[in-house]
């Protein structure tokens, strides 16, 4: 579905990406894995086009991507961006249409207002307050509820769990994989490795801008030196 081929990106002198070679097949969710700065949100965003490669191939269902990131939403891809990034100042149900701004289906749209509502809940019961006064773990559900309503195939999500309480972490990955569930196939970035690799079917390790390893999520997830490197005491 996705093809990322020798993808190399520079920021100023700073090579951030160097021959990146990753596959996702429809319908599986691949995880890539890092500690801070190894390159995770920038490859993510060169396959959104908010980062212009100097060097490589990017191919979505067999053809190359174009450039342009609302193009990019258009072809079926949205990425759910690290941060959040909710539309303080708009209301919960108004930043949920604000995902939905490429299509101009509007009985479909209304009914999948509705199914974000039945997978995130707490949306429906604040859809008129402003996203600004929600907290943390219900921002990040909007930002996906958002991402949603563009009706990607491929969903990038980028940092989902990050700065979220532990019982809201496993909310939200039991959350990825309802949306697995939908027909979604989805490229999850994930500083908690144990929790990204427990729920994914494949994943890459990248480390300062390479792929070091790569292959069956639970294969990685036995590997000595990347439970030392990643793992931690997470597990």
């Amino acid at each position: 579905m996705l093809k990322v081929e020798n993808l190399n990106v520079y920021y100023g002198g700073i090579h951030a990406l160097r021959g990146i070679n990753i596959e996702v097949e429809e319908g599986q969710i691949v995880s890539i894995i890092g500690s801070n700065g190894a390159g995770k949100s920038t490859l993510l965003n060169s396959i959104s086009g908010i980062v212009k490669p100097q060097k490589g191939v990017i191919s979505y269902k067999g053809k190359e991507i174009p450039r342009a990131p609302h193009r990019i939403v258009e072809l079926g891809i949205c990425q759910v961006p690290e941060g959040r990034l909710v539309f303080a100042n708009l209301t919960v149900k108004d930043n949920l249409i604000m995902g939905a701004y490429l299509r101009n289906d509007k009985k479909r749209i209304e009914e999948d207002l509705e199914k974000i509502y039945q997978l995130f809940p707490r949306l429906e019961e604040r859809k008129n307050q402003m996203a600004g006064t929600l907290s943390g773990g219900e921002q990040q559900m909007l930002a996906m509820g958002r991402g949603l309503m563009g009706d990607p195939d491929l969903i990038l999500l980028d940092e989902p769990s990050l700065g979220l309480a532990p019982l809201l972490v496993k909310t939200i990955f039991e959350i990825i994989e309802d949306i697995k569930k939908m027909n979604k196939t989805i490229l999850l970035v994930e500083q908690n490795a144990y929790k990204a690799l427990s729920i994914a079917d494949k994943a890459y390790v990248l480390e300062q801008g390479t792929i070091k390893k790569e292959g069956a999520a639970k294969e990685i997830l036995q590997d000595k030196s990347i439970l030392e490197a990643y793992l931690g005491k997470a597990h």
